[in-house]
């Protein structure tokens, strides 16, 4: 096994790219979890079995890749070096597409992706809509690399950052200018400078003579979340080379990635990285040749929430109880061990290595505002959001700063299915905030969404359709932040109780005059007094659904009525004279609540109804409706 150093670093990055052509095709398969669980590894085995049966394994490469990003048409295969796209894979059409591909030269058609599943196919990736906005820098691997392979990582360009900086004998100071010009700001939710959280570590450590430690967030908790987990699962040398740089910046010998025991992928990926680049010469005493020394381990969490704030984090990996602590003090100052600790995110530190390998200024040149003199002035690079909820193309996306989310949703995502419209996309996880329709043209970066009234977060991104009630929504965050709150601080702990208690009032009809201001004022109460971040950002789904959509709770006390027709309690259902007699809502009805004679109005049973909204799902002519 080759060691790395500064000399040989691109002979064997040659060596790699020398192997990687010899090949005349490779059958990238997707194995992020998303494809994993839509069994993507037996048909990446299938295909090698089929390729050598063939007597086509010297020419044609299988490799099992990261996340390619569009999870909803998983299992996926791209065709390199064309970029020829297939989508739901399945393992008994392997013979067939070899067959057609490689022997007969001509794509196989049935599994090509076509738009909304109907029009003409669209054989390449490149010109696939989902992918055509996109900018990749933090996932500029994704779907290109073998993740279990170092060679191939550093084939595509890995550790040339590590090895710009210690060829040129770059340190402390220096780097961290080049992360200040940047203007990168952390992308695990608080928006923070990064440059300027290491200079103030950096100054600690010089201040205390001691050192300082490193460590990548990768506690992804909030709820239709998978930015980092599939970052790691993709390209785990990114994150470990970004760390590495960080370490060189403010003179830390030991790293920590803190993830979530839930990503068992990441997790075997991570540690087969870490065991790679040690063997390398990438990871411990004498990297790259030269005299830097630092190491990374890993902390598995147990899954709880509040352990994604930095306080809570450290003091997990203490071996206490994953409480945060009063911040008057900074981890950056006094982290683990009491000693300085930097800590960002997985993306943050995945985006590290392109800043210096191709400029600061470069990275400052893409987004929004000028952060010439300050990276508070605007939000530069790219942002990874999971793209989840009621929206056609539901996946992993990178996009520059300052994109609409009219695009994100719509020309990305496809729009709305099933002929819905629509209603709200939630951004910033159970700490951001409901953003309606009239929010839609608005850039998507730091300030401005805080200004909307929700948030950057770590880069969930929830879209909702006019059947989501918005009461519901808020109900249903605050549930799960009831559970996942770590009960130190009073406000937090009987604020989102009181909270999720009003709110489940209301949703049931039982609500009163009163609650409007009682969610108001207990909101301000967490804001105001909780010890934590999370606490203080709580009561925002509550809040953002109260401002944008007010009208909704008013009908719910007002009307007791649930306008999106989800609220059982509150729902009545109907059929109306649309109604063609087809019979579908019948054949789906589990209760027989539904009856009525071919081609002839029906009628529904109240006292048999369960209000599981199944009849309207299926109802083609609009005749089911919510009274």
């Amino acid at each position: 096994m080759p060691r790395a150093t500064l000399d040989n670093l691109d002979a064997l990055r040659e060596q790699a790219e020398q192997g990687h052509a010899a090949y005349r095709a490779m059958l990238m398969v997707c194995a992020g979890t998303g494809c994993v669980s839509a069994k993507s590894l037996p048909i990446r085995d299938l295909l090698r079995e089929e390729i050598d049966r063939r007597g086509l394994g010297s020419a044609i490469k299988v490799v099992a890749t990261g996340c390619n990003g569009f999870c909803a048409h998983g299992p996926i295969c791209v065709v390199e070096p064309e970029g020829v796209f297939y989508e739901r894979l399945v393992a008994s059409a392997v013979p067939e597409l070899i067959e057609s591909h490689f022997v007969k030269g001509k794509p196989l058609e049935k599994f090509l992706y076509r738009k909304n599943g109907k029009e003409r196919p669209i054989p390449l990736e490149k010109d696939i809509e989902f992918f055509a906005k996109q900018q990749c820098l933090a996932l500029r691997n994704r779907g290109k690399i073998d993740p279990e392979d170092i060679a191939d990582a550093i084939r595509a360009g890995a550790y040339r950052g590590i090895h710009k900086i210690l060829e040129q004998g770059t340190e402390g100071d220096a780097i961290v200018a080049q992360i200040i010009r940047s203007g990168i700001r952390g992308r695990g939710g608080g928006g923070f400078p990064t440059g300027l959280k290491w200079k103030t570590c950096l100054e600690a450590a010089q201040r205390r003579a001691v050192r300082p430690f490193v460590v990548c967030n990768a506690d992804e908790g909030d709820p239709g979340a998978f930015m980092d987990r599939s970052i790691v699962e993709a390209d785990p040398h990114a994150v470990l080379e970004g760390m590495l740089i960080g370490a060189r910046a403010v003179g830390a010998t030991e790293g920590f990635v803190y993830i979530r025991l839930e990503y068992p992928l990441a997790l075997e990926r991570l540690r087969k990285a870490i065991a790679e680049a040690r063997a390398w010469g990438l990871l411990g005493k004498g990297i790259l040749g030269t005299d830097m020394e630092f190491d990374v381990r890993i902390h598995q969490g147990a899954g709880a929430f509040v352990c994604g704030e930095s306080t809570a984090l450290m003091a997990s990996m203490e071996g206490r109880p994953g409480e945060p602590r009063a911040k008057y003090v900074h981890t950056v100052e006094y982290g683990y061990r009491n000693q300085p600790t930097v800590l960002n995110n997985v993306e943050t530190w995945a985006n590290i290595p392109q800043i210096i390998l191709r400029g600061p200024e470069w990275f400052a040149s893409i987004g929004t505002g000028d952060v010439s003199e300050s990276p508070w002035s605007g939000s530069s690079g790219t942002k990874v959001f999971s793209l989840v909820g009621n929206v056609r193309n539901s996946g992993l996306v990178e996009v520059p700063m300052g994109i609409t989310l009219r695009e994100i949703v719509f020309d990305i995502g496809g729009g709305i299915p099933d002929g819905r419209t629509f209603k709200a996309v939630q951004t910033g996880g159970p700490s951001g905030g409901c953003l309606p329709a009239s929010k839609l043209d608005l850039p998507v970066d730091f300030d401005t969404l805080v200004e909307a009234g929700s948030m950057m977060g770590s880069g969930g991104m929830i879209v909702m359709d006019d059947r989501t009630c918005m009461v519901d929504v808020a109900r249903y965050f605050v549930d799960f932040l009831c559970d996942e709150s770590c009960g130190k601080c009073t406000p937090c702990r009987e604020g989102l109780v009181n909270l999720r208690e009003v709110l489940t009032r209301i949703t049931r009809g039982e609500g009163r005059e009163s609650d409007l201001n009682l969610l108001e004022d207990l909101g301000a109460v967490l804001a105001d007094g909780s010890l934590c971040g999370l606490g203080q950002t709580a009561a925002n789904p509550v809040l953002s659904t109260l401002r944008n959509f007010r009208e909704e709770y008013e009908a719910h006390i007002h009307d007791r009525r649930c306008p999106a027709g989800i609220c059982k309690e509150l729902v009545r259902y109907s059929i109306a004279f649309e109604c063609t007699g087809c019979g579908a809502c019948v054949k789906v009805c589990p209760t027989n609540a539904i009856a009525g004679e071919p081609k002839n109005l029906h009628l529904i049973d109240e006292v048999l109804c369960i209000k599981c909204g199944t009849c309207m799902d299926v109802c083609t002519f609009d005749a089911v409706k919510v009274r």
